[in-house]
C-alpha cells in the first residue's frame, strides 16, 4: 500500500516538475481560459520537487528500513 503511495507521489511530482502547464490544464484549466502566471509555474515546480523528494524518500525508507 505504501509503495503505491510513494510511486504516486513521485509520479505527480514529476508531472508538476517537468510539465507545470499540463498540470495547470488538468487541475485549473477548466476554471479559466487564460494561461498560468509565472508565479503559478514556479510554485508548481517547487511543489513538484517536494512531492518527488517525499515519494523517493518514502520508497527508500520502505526498501531499506522496513
Amino acid at each position: 500500500m505504501y509503495v503505491v503511495l510513494a510511486i504516486l507521489l513521485a509520479g505527480v511530482g514529476l508531472l508538476m516538475l517537468l510539465a507545470p502547464r499540463l498540470f495547470f490544464a488538468l487541475t485549473e484549466g477548466w476554471k479559466s481560459n487564460g494561461e498560468p502566471s509565472d508565479a503559478y509555474l514556479r510554485s508548481t515546480r517547487f511543489g513538484g520537487a517536494v512531492f518527488l523528494l517525499v515519494g523517493a524518500g518514502g520508497a527508500l525508507v520502505l526498501l531499506f528500513f522496513v
